[in-house]
């Protein structure tokens, strides 16, 4: 499998798990006190930190998974 397409599944992989987390988030505040721009805001940073934590440990998978 060529370098091109390990990349373009890890980076599918990651930036689902990234989205999920920070949807997660968003639903989990929703019946709180919380304001919609804090709501918002925590949404973003739960999905960069995830994109920070999942990129490395998914790539490295990926790759020894199909080669």
């Amino acid at each position: 499998m060529s370098e091109e397409k390990v990349t373009t599944i890890s980076a599918v992989i990651y930036l689902g798990i990234s989205v999920v987390l920070a949807l997660a988030f968003f639903a989990a505040t929703g019946g709180s006190a919380y304001n919609t721009t804090a709501r918002y805001g925590g949404a973003i940073w739960v999905f960069i930190l995830a994109m920070i934590i999942t990129m490395p440990v998914v790539i490295p998978q990926v790759k020894k998974r199909y080669r």
